[in-house]
């Protein structure tokens, strides 16, 4: 589980990379990368199938971006986001955030273990949308805060 120091490390991170942002308008995956563009954040769109996402250049690789992002966000699947920690270890990369909305996500122990031993900051799992503040850009905020809510009821909240 992820500590909740981490949490706010991360976000406190303004240059993001968002690994495997959907083609696709409505994906849960464009919801988030919106978000945290409306929010401030320099949202950095990495997938090598395509070469913009919302109006921005997408980069194929974490290491194709220059200068290297804060954190990373994984909206990979856990196969995919194997390979990419071995691209943000090449890169230098100090945070990355693996995100689960639902399943396994881009969860991977194996990519936990090679971020853990190379000094990565990481956050095995949660969604990103839970720990962000005030009014939703996107809408759809009551979802994530009764998400939030339920995991601190359950005790299963980043403490």
């Amino acid at each position: 589980m992820a500590s909740m120091e981490r949490v706010r490390d991360f976000l406190s991170q303004k240059r993001l990379a968002f690994v495997g942002v959907s083609r696709q308008p409505k994906d849960y995956s464009r919801a988030l990368f919106r978000e945290f563009g409306a929010r401030g954040y320099d949202a950095v769109p990495v997938n090598p199938a395509v070469g913009e996402i919302e109006g921005q250049r997408c980069f194929a690789r974490v290491t194709d971006i220059d200068p290297v992002p804060d954190g990373v966000v994984m909206l990979t699947s856990p196969a995919v986001t194997e390979k990419v920690v071995g691209d943000c270890i090449q890169a230098g990369v100090k945070r990355i955030w693996m995100c689960r909305s639902y399943g396994k996500g881009s969860v991977s122990t194996q990519a936990v273990s090679e971020c853990e031993a190379h000094g990565i900051s990481v956050i095995p799992g949660e969604c990103p949308f839970m720990f962000l503040k005030g009014d939703y850009v996107q809408g759809g905020g009551w979802v994530h805060r009764f998400h939030g809510f339920v995991k601190k009821i359950t005790g299963s909240y980043p403490k």
